[in-house]
């Protein structure tokens, strides 16, 4: 188990930038896929973004490609997703996910751990 802390997040206009981040305790980080969901209000949560054990790979919901980047940093037991350009339908209360198992995964049943959220806001 891996747990994970989320932070990052605020409120930003139309065309903003944001660097959201997610810290993870334990040694074994670099064994555990990572990804990145969000859930609006009124809405099911939803597969923003996953990396693999390396780094080397990702993976993004269409909406969001072109814009949005995650990365790693095994070092430092810390994932991050930059996200450009934002849009008001961006705004989404943002989560950090574990999966201990190789590969990317887009279902959010596929991850075994998770963070609190960070809450983004993006006004138009």
């Amino acid at each position: 188990q891996v747990q994970l802390v989320e932070s990052g997040g605020g409120l930003v206009q139309t065309g903003d930038s944001l660097r959201l981040s997610c810290a993870a305790s334990g040694r074994t980080f670099s064994r555990y896929v990572m990804g990145w969901f969000r859930q609006a209000p009124g809405k099911e949560r939803e597969f923003v973004a996953a990396i693999n054990l390396t780094g080397d790979s990702t993976d993004y919901t269409d909406s969001v490609k072109g814009r949005f980047t995650m990365s790693r940093d095994n070092a430092k037991n810390t994932v991050y997703l930059q996200m450009n350009n934002l849009k008001p339908e961006d705004t989404a209360i943002y989560y950090c996910a574990a999966r201990i198992r190789y590969g990317l995964a887009y279902s959010e049943y596929m991850y075994e751990d998770w963070g609190q959220g960070t809450q983004v806001t993006v006004s138009s």
